[in-house]
């Protein structure tokens, strides 16, 4: 799962416009993005993915983005679908897609 310094740096850059407090945090290979305490993304592979749950996930699937599956397709399946490449050059909807991620990991942190 290793994660590029520059594509990091893209990405927080990127989600820093649209989210407050953003910071990015290696963990596990990967690097968890946070959002004050708020953990609502992951970034592996090079690959953004932020968190979902049953109020944001149609999104995702609508547009055929997989979930992340940190032992490859025959093992778990986790609360993160990875992010349209689309979605980090346009702030709008970036802006909206991060928010609901936020959202959702803030209700499961309750």
């Amino acid at each position: 799962m290793p994660v590029s310094p520059s594509f990091q740096t893209f990405v927080v850059d990127q989600l820093s416009r649209v989210v407050p407090m953003v910071r990015a945090r290696r963990m596990f290979g990967g690097v968890g993005i946070y959002s004050g305490e708020v953990f609502f993304a992951l970034i592996a592979d090079d690959t953004l993915h932020f968190k979902v749950d049953d109020s944001n996930r149609a999104d995702f699937e609508a547009r055929r983005m997989d979930p992340f599956r940190p032992y490859g397709y025959e093992g778990e399946v986790m609360q993160y679908y990875q992010v349209p490449d689309d979605l980090l050059e346009d702030a709008e909807a970036l802006r909206s897609w991060a928010e609901k991620a936020l959202a959702a990991a803030l209700r499961a942190k309750k």
